[in-house]
C-alpha cells in the first residue's frame, strides 16, 4: 500500500497537470501520478469520474472521491479532511 493519499491521472502534454504537480511537489505532498495515455485502465477511471470525458488532472483520493482540475487549496482542504 502506498503512503500517497491520492492518485493524479495526467498526460505528458497537460499544462494544468504540470502546474498542479509542481505546486504539490513544492508543498511536499506525496501522491502517485498515472499517465492515462500509457494506462488504458486509468483512462477508463478518468472517463467514469468525468461523465465519459478524459479530463485531466483528475485526482482520486484514498476514500474513493475524486476532483477534476482542483486548485492547490482544494487539494490541501481535502487532505486535511482525510487526516
Amino acid at each position: 500500500m502506498s503512503s500517497a493519499a491520492f492518485t493524479m491521472y495526467s498526460t505528458p502534454w497537460c499544462g494544468y497537470c504540470h502546474r498542479l504537480k509542481s505546486q504539490l511537489d513544492r508543498e511536499g505532498i506525496v501522491f502517485e501520478i498515472v499517465d492515462i495515455e500509457q494506462e488504458p485502465a486509468a483512462a477508463q477511471i478518468v472517463e467514469k469520474v468525468n461523465n465519459g470525458n478524459q479530463t485531466v488532472p483528475t485526482l482520486v483520493y484514498s476514500d474513493g472521491t475524486a476532483m477534476t482540475n482542483p486548485s492547490l487549496a482544494q487539494v490541501k482542504e481535502k487532505l486535511a479532511s482525510l487526516a
